[in-house]
């Protein structure tokens, strides 16, 4: 796949000059033949979804299969898409999201963290009224991505998704496929689910360093 989008991407540099064309202009592009429209449409979008990929599984090797294995199927079967649906973007994250779901099975996860920079996991909670901000200023980006992939996956994706990816609960039904209550009620689940755990590391970490001092007082 990436010899596949090096050689469109030069292929690009022949492309008929066009101001912005939008994904699904791309994708029909594509259909017909043209390589750089894959080009372009790789680079716009690969990155939100590798994003999204390495945020659910915290492995970057893993993500980049995934993004690999989304562009692979587009160009094999793009009949599923549905423009009334929703953006192209959208559907993506669902082809990802079905990715990592066959492949990482029964709510197993990987938890190899990358403390690379640009991998994307480091954009946290921004919403004042989030109960997650006070955590995200206190603790360290590590711990809060630790809790994060420790969620089962139904909970993690919309995590990722509303608070990390900032999309709306009608975007994030749309990606899940499912109801917007499925995922207001997820999250809501979700965001008690991080607390509980986020205060529990801590005051296990408050132990360990108690009992830690004390033995060097001893």
């Amino acid at each position: 796949m990436t010899h596949v989008i090096a050689g469109s991407m030069h292929a690009g540099l022949r492309m008929k000059a066009q101001s912005d064309p939008s994904d699904s202009e791309l994708l029909q592009a594509m259909l017909a033949g043209d390589e750089a429209a894959l080009a372009t449409l790789y680079r716009r979008r690969q990155g939100g979804i590798y994003r999204f990929a390495v945020q659910m599984s915290g492995s970057p090797g893993f993500a980049e299969d995934v993004t690999q294995e989304v562009f692979m199927a587009l160009m094999r079967d793009s009949s599923s898409y549905d423009p009334a649906r929703g953006p192209l973007n959208w559907f993506l994250l669902g082809m990802a999201r079905n990715l990592m779901r066959q492949r990482l099975g029964r709510e197993r996860f990987y938890t190899s963290l990358s403390d690379e920079p640009g991998d994307g996991t480091g954009a946290m909670i921004d919403a004042a009224s989030d109960p997650l901000t006070e955590l995200a200023r206190t603790e360290t980006i590590a711990e809060v991505r630790r809790a994060v992939l420790s969620l089962p996956q139904r909970y993690r994706e919309v995590v990722v998704l509303c608070e990390l990816q900032e999309l709306s609960y009608a975007e994030a039904a749309t990606v899940l496929d499912c109801a917007v209550g499925t995922v207001r009620s997820r999250l809501h689940r979700a965001r008690a689910m991080l607390l509980k755990k986020m205060r529990s590391a801590r005051s296990e970490d408050k132990a360990a360093q108690t009992v830690k001092t004390a033995r060097c007082f001893a």
